[in-house]
């Protein structure tokens, strides 16, 4: 399955790019399984994702916890911690 990821702030940073299209290997099935997936990319995606229990994430425009699953999604995306006021 060919999934759109995106990376938003200090992850695009430390990635390197804004977006990227991979095919998922069969065994990747939630979004905390895809940052493991990814950390192991290279140093870049390991420093991005050094501390997942941080990161937020949104399947297809909607916000949900690591432990979503990706399913049907066409499209992830990766959030640092937001602060507001």
């Amino acid at each position: 399955m060919s999934l759109k990821i995106l990376y938003f702030a200090w992850l695009r940073e430390r990635i390197g790019r804004a977006e990227e299209e991979i095919d998922l290997p069969a065994s990747v099935t939630t979004a905390a399984e895809l940052i493991e997936f990814l950390r192991g990319k290279g140093e870049e995606y390991a420093i991005a994702f050094a501390n997942p229990k941080i990161v937020r994430v949104a399947l297809d425009k909607t916000h949900v916890q690591p432990d979503a699953r990706i399913g049907g999604a066409r499209e992830i995306a990766f959030f640092p911690p937001m602060t507001g006021g």
